[in-house]
Formats: structure tokens, C-alpha cells, sequence
């Protein structure tokens, strides 16, 4: 059974990042999204349950959002006004709905990175 995962790392601070808003997104061929889900990070910098499961995740192209910017000011991180990355967008392809997608994003207040983990 598919499912998607995500994970958050603050690489600035070298811990997982809790609080973090996170917004799902089905991306349309004509480049429209639709919003799919709200979650917010627990603790570990997961969320509580898969993003998707089973029928849920389809082929496709999807898009995850972190709000990262609310949470490096709340590590008293020493921001610029605006910051440079508020709004981290993910956008990824789904090619077989039966396999498990883990889309973890490392973040810092000024880069970040991702990757297709397991």
C-alpha cells in the first residue's frame, strides 16, 4: 500500500523542527493547485499520520508547503525582514501509487535541501 511521509530537520540548530505548517497540494496539468491537507510537525518534525495512503496517492505531480519562516522566528533565529525563505515549496512527482514516497526537507533560515528517502 502507497503512502507519502514527510520530515522535517532545523539544520541550523541540529534538531527536528516541531510546529512547522505544512500544506498538501495536487498540482493540475494547466498548473492549478488544489489543496489536499493541513498538518502541522510533531515533536520529531513528522506529522502524526501519513500525508496519503492507500487510494489516496495517486500518479501525479503533488506539492508540499513548509512554513518555515514562522518557525525560525520562533527560534529567535536572526532573520533579515523580509526572510529569505518563508514559504518552502516542494514539488514532486508520484509514479507509482503503490510505493511509499518520503519526502524529507533539511532547512535552515538561508538553504535547504531534499531528497527521496525511505
Amino acid at each position: 500500500m502507497g503512502k507519502l511521509t514527510t520530515h522535517i530537520l532545523d539544520t541550523a540548530n541540529g534538531c527536528p523542527a516541531a510546529g512547522v505548517a505544512i500544506h498538501l497540494y495536487r498540482c493540475a496539468a494547466d498548473g492549478t493547485r488544489s489543496l489536499v491537507k493541513t498538518t502541522t510537525s510533531n515533536a520529531d518534525g513528522r506529522c502524526d499520520q501519513p500525508l496519503l495512503v492507500g487510494a489516496e496517492l495517486e500518479v501525479g505531480i503533488w506539492e508540499l508547503e513548509f512554513h518555515m519562516g514562522n518557525y525560525f522566528w520562533s527560534k529567535a533565529a536572526a532573520l533579515t525582514e523580509p526572510a529569505f525563505l518563508d514559504v518552502i515549496p516542494l514539488r514532486f512527482g508520484v509514479a507509482d501509487p503503490h510505493a511509499h514516497y518520503h519526502v524529507p526537507l533539511l532547512a535552515s533560515p538561508w538553504s535547504y535541501s531534499t531528497y527521496r528517502g525511505s
